[in-house]
């Protein structure tokens, strides 16, 4: 515990100034989030993400302020950094080539698959894509589980995408659970918490997608990136990192 203790309080003293020009507001880190996203953002503050970026703020002396994403299309949640509205994106966001045309990010800290859940009452034996055939996808806006429907949709195995708001995702799970659509494509993490209370739904099939999950800068903001990048490489160094996952996302 001790020795827990004196290398929290080096980090803390190592990141003791933020220099004023990273950062919008002086003081305060400024965290865009979308919700819900079990279990990295069950709502503001609570979830991996939200110990993690607690654990960032801490170690830079600086304030969380927590600002809640409301759009409807994810990938819009990257314009509030050009335009200034925060400093910072976490939000279980998965680091691709188009979004990094508009935003930095940070050294990958997680990755995953994308997890394909279906109504198990209508089809109870899925072990492959061909099982799909014929079925409705339900997607969100702005969602990287997109291309896994589109590259589905060209192959002929399903028939169409039905697309949800960014925070209509539960209703997208219980338009699976009542029939209306055929399966919901979801990072395997986050759709396996959101239909664990539905005993007609399970994720039989993953995307080999092999998603590396980041937080998001704005384009120019170098610094805070390169500071972000230094803490998070010593979360995992001292075991932070494991121990958030193994509490929100090892046992779900």
């Amino acid at each position: 515990m001790a020795e827990f203790f004196l290398i929290n309080l080096y980090l803390v003293n190592r990141f003791q100034t933020i220099v004023i020009s990273m950062i919008l507001k002086p003081g305060k880190l400024l965290v865009a989030t979308a919700y819900p996203d079990p279990p990295f953002d069950i709502e503001p503050g609570d979830g991996f993400d939200g110990d993690l970026i607690k654990e960032i703020c801490r170690i830079l002396n600086l304030q969380l302020v927590q600002i809640k994403y409301e759009g409807e299309n994810f990938n819009d949640i990257f314009l509030g950094l050009a335009n200034k509205k925060y400093d910072v994106v976490i939000s279980g966001t998965t680091i691709t080539p188009n979004r990094s045309k508009q935003v930095l990010f940070s050294n990958p800290y997680l990755q995953f698959n994308q997890g394909i859940a279906v109504n198990t009452e209508l089809k109870p034996n899925v072990s492959s894509f061909e099982d799909l055939t014929g079925l409705v996808a339900g997607i969100q806006k702005g969602n990287t589980s997109d291309e896994v429907a589109q590259d589905l949709l060209r192959k002929n195995i399903l028939s169409d995408i039905k697309y949800y708001a960014y925070n209509e995702i539960e209703l997208a799970i219980q338009d699976l659970s009542a029939g209306k659509i055929g399966l919901v494509i979801k990072l395997y993490p986050v759709i396996s918490c959101l239909i664990r209370n539905y005993t007609n739904l399970a994720v039989p099939l993953q995307a080999e997608t092999h998603e590396k999950l980041g937080i998001a800068f704005a384009k120019d903001n170098f610094k805070l990136r390169d500071k972000v990048n230094i803490v998070l490489a010593d979360l995992v160094q001292n075991g932070t990192l494991s121990r958030l996952q193994h509490k929100w996302i090892s046992t779900t």
